[in-house]
């Protein structure tokens, strides 16, 4: 429809409810001369007189009752429609689409939701993991999460996480087989489980701290995967030196099915961030999903 009808159409309601063109134009917070000057513009472009008006009274044509009878449903349709809005606004419903790499899937965003569940049972949560670049606006996400050098331009970051400590590892067969390397110079006779990045193809190069500087290098690998369970798994095959996650070893540690090796040379990687398009409205369901995440 065209927009000037549309909107003259919401003024001659309102004309009519509020009885004079003063009224409406109270109401509508502006001059009666514009309300007028719109009124005029709406019954030319229709063709027809909607408003018998005089200087002491004013009453819908015939033509204008039979406009307003079809137009009161569509318009209270619309007030419905609007209100829902405002209660989607201020009540936290409906859903939330997140794209997360898998770090952050894991060991950030699936602990918090039993509790965000539990506080928020009209919310459900579609989470996409995917360790690759990704465009949030075009594959319409309402938010990403990734380390914050990663973070896209023109976006809002909340951050929800430490930096996040790594490890180096293997399991106990691999070092009675292969030995046990001291530093990272010791890596070139030994047997590398590597990560290869979703985006670039690239196979990431290994990372180490010492003495507050960081390094890094390329080493022997043997085995290379896209996912960091997979290179973990791998790890407890014994197939070969592998670096994780803190969080996601720290159990196989402490059973003894892998062995920390080259302590304090490990990196961390940087902190976690949500982002989000600054030019879109949040919603109250993913306003309540950004503060079950943010921990600082």
């Amino acid at each position: 429809m065209d927009r000037d009808v549309w909107s003259g159409l919401a003024v001659f309601a309102e004309i009519v409810d509020a009885g004079s063109f003063a009224g409406a134009a109270k109401r509508l917070g502006i001059s009666p001369s514009a309300l007028s000057h719109a009124m005029r513009a709406l019954e030319v472009r229709l063709g027809i007189r909607l408003l018998n008006r005089t200087t002491r009274s004013l009453a819908p044509t015939d033509a204008g009752q039979a406009l307003l009878a079809r137009l009161r449903p569509a318009m209270d349709s619309v007030e419905d429609v609007l209100g829902e809005l405002d209660s989607v606004r201020s009540r936290p419903v409906g859903r939330v689409r997140v794209n997360a790499h898998k770090p952050a899937a894991a060991y950030l965003i699936l602990p918090r939701l039993p509790k965000f569940s539990r506080d928020y049972p009209d919310v459900s949560i579609d989470l996409s993991v995917d360790d690759g670049l990704v465009d949030i606006v075009a594959e319409r996400f309402d938010c990403g999460v990734r380390h914050d050098k990663a973070l896209q331009a023109d976006m809002i970051s909340v951050r929800i996480s430490e930096p996040l400590a790594l490890v180096f590892v293997a399991s106990p067969s691999y070092l009675d087989l292969h030995g046990r390397p001291e530093n990272p110079e010791d890596l070139g006779s030994h047997r590398c489980i590597s990560y290869r990045h979703a985006t670039s193809g690239a196979i990431h190069r290994w990372e180490f701290e010492y003495d507050g500087e960081r390094m890094d290098r390329a080493v022997p690998t043997n085995f290379v995967t896209s996912d960091i369970d997979i290179m973990r798994d791998a790890a407890l095959q014994g197939l070969g030196v592998c670096c994780l996650l803190m969080d996601q070893a720290a159990s196989h540690l402490r059973s003894g099915d892998l062995v920390e090796i080259m302590s304090g040379r490990a990196p961390t990687l940087p902190p976690c961030h949500i982002y989000y398009p600054s030019k879109r409205q949040p919603t109250a369901a993913f306003k309540a999903f950004l503060e079950a995440m943010r921990v600082f």
